[in-house]
């Protein structure tokens, strides 16, 4: 019996070393294709791969030609505009009918909340090719094709069920007595709202928002069916960029994004943390 409780701790550590090396592996195994592209972006040289020169650390191998060049092509900045006007509106869109979406869902009294969930959610699971192609001729009916207005409607529609899910799990943290209290002091619905509800589920519809906004902003498949000349963002562009030209310009592009994807994340987290610090304190004694 001594042997064996000496032994336990030992193969406690064991077991907790083995655990955290599989979880670096997983990471490792995840990440490393989003991050090898970070130092091959600062690369001197127009190749893909790493030069003798970058191995050895030397200066003269490592450029910020390539940033550079992002900033010199007319293109980029076109697309660059082009994929903040649409990710913007589509955000504002998808987070107002998600927000909406979510609060009649909340409802217990909502008939038929099981269908329509999984068609709010519909969009997440049927594969892009598919809803791609369904809004283009769709679109191609109403005009909307090869139009602003068309890809902004599309990309809310990809990204609206995010917001329902943060937004309604965000609700299911809610006190419903605040609501009703508010409108038995003679409080509009609207009001209860704006005043009592959205301070207090902000968390949950900014996370959504940053969902949504992320969502168009990598949207490729959508934009290839409905997107012209005048609405190339940036992942047609660097979709383009694969097929026609092999430039580093890609890589330093795919730089920015990944670091624009860290901060979102960053903030996302940020963000969860505060609705729990907010949900604790509203149920700590005194």
């Amino acid at each position: 019996m001594a042997r064996s409780a000496e032994r336990r701790p030992f193969g406690d550590h064991l077991g907790r070393g083995l655990y955290l090396a599989f979880c670096v592996a997983v990471l490792v195994f995840l990440i490393a294709p989003m991050l090898v592209i970070v130092p091959l972006s600062f690369n001197a040289e127009p190749y893909f791969t790493f030069t003798e020169g970058m191995l050895r650390l030397d200066a003269d191998a490592w450029s910020l030609r390539w940033y550079r060049g992002i900033v010199a092509d007319d293109d980029w900045p076109r697309a660059l505009g082009n994929s903040l006007v649409i990710g913007v509106a589509a955000t504002a869109i998808a987070t107002a009918l998600g927000v909406l979406a979510a609060l009649g869902l909340a409802n217990p009294a909502m008939p038929g909340r099981v269908p329509v969930t999984a068609l709010l959610l519909s969009p997440m699971v049927t594969p892009l090719v598919i809803s791609a192609a369904g809004m283009f001729f769709f679109y191609s009916d109403l005009g909307l094709a090869q139009t602003h207005l068309g890809l902004i409607l599309a990309h809310a529609a990809l990204g609206a069920p995010f917001v329902v899910i943060t937004v309604t799990a965000t609700l299911a943290g809610f006190d419903g007595n605040l609501a009703r209290a508010a409108a038995s002091l003679g409080a509009a619905p609207p009001t209860v709202f704006r005043r009592v509800q959205l301070p207090l589920i902000a968390p949950g519809v900014i996370s959504g928002a940053l969902f949504a906004f992320a969502t168009s902003l990598d949207e490729v498949v959508t934009v290839l069916f409905l997107g012209g000349l005048e609405q190339r963002t940036i992942p047609r562009k660097m979709w383009s960029g694969i097929r026609e030209e092999i430039s580093p310009e890609i890589l330093a592009v795919a730089t920015i994004l990944v670091a624009f994807a860290l901060l979102l994340l960053g903030t996302v987290e940020w963000l969860r943390r505060r609705g729990g610090e907010r949900a604790a304190a509203r149920f700590r004694p005194g």
